[in-house]
């Protein structure tokens, strides 16, 4: 989970099973007064649905709940339903595994393809203790995505409109074991994926690849805490207002509205994404 944090660890139990392989079913969406109405989009030259530029959004990846009135999108689990009527991003962790069970279903299947040091220790993205996965090889990115792919696919089956792959800077937590060219490598894998699916791609969070995003083949931005370290006018002009991006303090939200919010979606939520009526639930949009 790249939810960006210099804090301690406030991870929710929605959100560890929201997320995990083997996670409980999620409740069933309810309607609302935006799923009524049918979302416009646009389409790419290859037919893909792209997401309106500035459209209101809401990150539900911490499980789903029915969409505030307004809300023209929304963020899911891949284990989630779309919300009816609305764009629908679909959340897959492409670059770690999952907390808990996860780790153990990786290690039980595939703990070839978990990233290792050269002690043999799992190379892990400590504040919400995900291993990382192996993308240093070809061969091994080839592995991951007979794996990562079907998910995508799920996406695709489910009704989702676009996926945005997680943890695509897990290089950066690799203690330069992984570099930036491993991760665009195989976001392009994932990219070509999506898109013979007919999904779009999001370019989730790190600046470093946006001079690659035409190469890889994203097709807009999820960018967390953006303008808490000063990246919204990168990923703005990259992708020409195709940009949802969360803040998780009252004062970068309010910073991102003033200076961004009538040119790209911001969303203040919960660190722990909580779903609506949890305990600390909070989202608000300009």
């Amino acid at each position: 989970m790249s939810i960006r944090s210099t804090g301690t660890l406030a991870l929710s139990l929605a959100l560890i099973t929201g997320c995990s392989i083997g996670a409980s079913k999620p409740a069933p969406d309810e309607p609302s007064k935006a799923a009524e109405k049918s979302v416009s989009t646009e389409s790419s030259g290859d037919g893909i649905r792209l997401p309106q530029a500035n459209a209101s959004f809401d990150y539900q990846i911490g499980g789903p709940y029915t969409p505030p009135d307004g809300v023209r999108a929304v963020s899911r689990d891949r284990t989630a339903k779309p919300a009816a009527g609305l764009y629908n991003v679909c959340y897959v962790n492409a670059y770690q595994t999952q907390p808990g069970d996860a780790i153990d279903w990786w290690k039980d299947n595939h703990d070839d393809l978990l990233l290792r040091d050269s002690d043999g220790e799992l190379v892990v993205d400590g504040p919400w203790e995900e291993p990382l996965l192996d993308i240093s090889t070809p061969e091994k990115r080839q592995d991951l995505l007979d794996i990562v792919g079907p998910w995508i696919d799920g996406c695709a089956d489910s009704g989702f409109d676009a996926v945005e792959p997680d943890n695509l800077d897990s290089y950066e937590r690799s203690d330069d074991l992984l570099s930036v060219e491993d991760a665009a490598a195989f976001a392009k894998l994932l990219a070509h994926r999506a898109h013979d699916k007919g999904l779009a791609i999001a370019q989730k969070n790190t600046t470093d690849l946006l001079d690659k995003r035409g190469e890889i083949g994203f097709d807009f931005a999820v960018a967390e805490e953006c303008a808490h370290y000063k990246e919204c006018p990168s990923f703005l002009s990259a992708y020409n207002g195709r940009v949802f991006a969360i803040e998780y303090k009252q004062k970068d939200f309010t910073e991102a509205c003033k200076a961004w919010g009538k040119k790209l979606s911001v969303n203040l939520r919960d660190r722990d994404v909580s779903p609506a009526g949890k305990k600390g639930y909070v989202s608000k949009r300009c």
